[in-house]
């Protein structure tokens, strides 16, 4: 059998399954994508809040987590960021750089992006089945028979699984991969969410939900500060979230699911030190001594926040005048605007999620090639495994640069099979 006849058939059609089908189908292999929804692509859409935040021009090892973060690297690096935009620019996608180095399509659309992506597989030969989830990968001669629901059986001499994870279930991420992995030998690292919501322990919240300031929030065990984020922060009705939020929530979730009590501090007044602020407040307080408390912060804090902010700090009557409020109760306010603690007690769920943290363990992956260890021809791309990234287009790089070299790999033009 000649190279011509080398088979490969990738188990989904998400980001890394597309760029993992293109890479194969580009080293000459004849390329098949089983897909378990109606359509590829799905999860795309969804991404970047509809405009897909395509990469990331500030790509850092440091941005990426896991038992082993470090084995991304190779990957990221054999298809980088600027490999990425270059090929999306290939395509059709003018892009855009935005704070914090976000790259987004120029048209802010994330569907122009699968657009192009199913023309450049239609362009290139690839395959596409639909409604077709994956139920069974067997190891057999020469290759794999991979069994589909209603019973239809494919074989491929080589096999990528890009399943994706467990976050997002209604866009097709139910973490059905992980079973099929560990049917043929390999070993799971416990998935949790990350990037979502934290749910807090607190009987006010559904007083003060739907406030949002721009503030800092720290996760914190054992009085030790695990992690740091700033920017917008919004409670809700079970807890609190933003992007700080999210960039905090694998800490607070990787922490709880080892059995730690987990805090989250929250510093409403970030720009002020404390002294700036008790000179402040001191101030403002002596310019209307008159004014209540309560009303003496209007213009300041949000009024919705501030009778809350007062109970927390342990003041009675907030409606009593400013002159009457004593050095011990100011102080008070400067501790709760400064160094507002909550505990944590949980993460919102798999339908909240942007990207699951765990997953196959590395360990038993090939680096440079995303080939497993145990399975030869078996190779992973993209969230399936334990490798997540932080916000701001590094999960999809990380699907991007996986795919690239799992397909590059699996239709390696130095692969012969024999008759």
């Amino acid at each position: 059998m000649t190279k011509k006849g080398l088979k490969v058939i990738v188990v989904g059609g998400g980001a890394a399954g597309l760029m993992a089908a293109l890479a194969a189908r580009y080293q000459g292999a004849e390329v098949t994508i089983l897909e378990k929804n109606q359509r590829v692509g799905k999860k795309i859409l969804a991404t970047g809040n509809g405009r897909c935040n395509l990469t990331n021009i500030n790509m850092d090892i440091s941005h990426f987590h896991g038992s082993n973060p470090k084995f991304a690297y190779t990957a990221l690096n054999k298809f980088n960021n600027y490999q990425t935009i270059d090929f999306f620019e290939r395509l059709g996608i003018t892009h855009k750089v935005e704070d914090g180095g976000k790259v987004f399509p120029f048209s802010n659309q994330a569907s122009s992006v699968l657009d192009v992506l199913r023309h450049e597989l239609e362009e290139a030969g690839v395959e596409t089945v639909v409604d077709a989830e994956v139920k069974d990968i067997k190891q057999v001669k020469k290759g794999f028979e991979l069994t589909v629901k209603g019973g239809a059986k494919y074989f491929a001499h080589r096999v990528i699984l890009a399943t994706g994870g467990k976050a997002a279930p209604n866009l097709g991420s139910t973490g059905g991969g992980y079973l099929l992995a560990e049917r043929l030998g390999h070993r799971l690292v416990e998935p949790f969410p990350a990037l979502v919501q934290l749910k807090l322990d607190a009987p006010f919240l559904k007083q003060i939900k739907g406030i949002k300031f721009d503030g800092v929030a720290e996760v914190m065990v054992k009085d030790k500060i695990m992690a740091r984020e700033g920017g917008e922060i919004l409670f809700t009705a079970y807890g609190i979230s933003g992007p700080p939020i999210f960039q905090l929530s694998r800490a607070a979730a990787q922490w709880l699911n080892q059995g730690e009590q987990v805090w989250l501090k929250v510093i409403i007044i970030n720009h002020l030190s404390k002294e700036q602020l008790a000179a402040y407040l001191e101030q403002r307080f002596s310019n209307n001594p008159n004014k209540s408390l309560v009303f003496s912060f209007v213009g300041f804090i949000n009024k919705q926040l501030v009778p809350v902010l007062l109970k927390q700090a342990g003041i009675d009557d907030i409606n009593k005048k400013v002159a009457q409020v004593t050095r011990e109760e100011r102080e008070s306010i400067i501790n709760i605007l400064q160094d507002w603690r909550f505990i944590v007690t949980g993460t919102n769920t798999w339908t909240a999620a942007q990207v699951t943290a765990g997953g196959i363990d590395v360990r038993d992956i090939n680096p440079r090639t995303m080939e497993s260890k145990l399975v030869p021809g078996l190779f992973f791309a993209g969230e399936i495994m334990d490798i997540d990234g932080d916000c701001g287009g590094y999960n999809l790089q990380w699907a991007w640069s996986s795919g690239y070299v799992a397909g590059e790999s699996a239709g390696e033009r130095s692969y012969q099979w024999q008759d």
